[in-house]
């Protein structure tokens, strides 16, 4: 038996076999969007947003993390993970799925698994656009556009949608009630675009039965922001 699983294994083998062609085809990258300091009316906050991915062009793994942290508390206001796979459905769009992980001090956890698109839309607007699956959904819905200004300064208007689908009582969520983050950054590619520094505002808002919550526990139904921060890319 062994002459024959032999010549197997060795078949096995060399199929894994790393070659140049295939190192070529493998990529990785780390992203950060949003690495930033933010100025509130009540406690400053820092705040990330940022992707590190590998695979190839046919399918990657992404590793998804944001979160915020009270300056004074150290306390993780939001916290959030995903393990994400990304195959490619279009010449500008990837289909997306994944598993997401809500961790924050003082909140609920939460898990669920995700489904959605990534990518390019006319007029080159980066949209993602997400399902979070479980026995609290929502729908998410992000998209950015980078308008260049100069060969080196740029300006990044965003916008973000969270739309809970079902009420989430110990999260402040109301089914149906959205809560929408506008921001506007200006950057400066201080080394190409690996690392570019840059300032901004940022509001958010909430509205329907999520504002009803909000009161309810006696917080705000929005928030206005200075932010200071970098971008980072390789």
């Amino acid at each position: 038996m062994k002459t024959l699983y032999l010549p197997a294994l060795g078949a096995v083998l060399a199929s894994m076999t790393w070659t140049p062609a295939a190192a070529e085809k493998a990529i990785w990258g780390f992203q950060t969007e949003q690495l930033e300091y933010r100025f509130n009316e009540g406690e400053d906050t820092i705040v990330w947003d940022f992707d590190a991915l590998a695979g190839t062009d046919e399918l990657r793994i992404v590793w998804r993390s944001e979160g915020e942290v009270g300056e004074s508390s150290g306390d993780f206001e939001g916290l959030e993970n995903q393990l994400r796979l990304q195959m490619p459905i279009s010449t500008f769009f990837d289909s997306v799925v994944g598993i997401q992980a809500s961790t924050p001090d003082g909140g609920p956890d939460r898990y669920n698994a995700v489904f959605g698109v990534k990518g390019l839309a006319p007029q080159w607007f980066e949209i993602d656009a997400d399902l979070y699956v479980s026995d609290h959904p929502f729908f998410r819905f992000e998209a950015e556009y980078e308008a260049l200004l100069t060969n080196t300064l740029i300006l990044t208007p965003n916008v973000e949608m969270n739309l809970p689908l079902a009420d989430d009582v110990a999260a402040d969520q109301g089914a149906w009630g959205p809560t929408f983050e506008i921001g506007a950054r200006v950057s400066y590619d201080l080394i190409d675009r690996a690392v570019s520094p840059y300032v901004g505002i940022n509001y958010e808002r909430s509205f329907g039965g999520t504002t009803d919550m909000l009161r309810a526990a006696g917080e705000d139904k929005d928030a206005f922001s200075i932010v200071v921060g970098t971008r980072i890319m390789f």
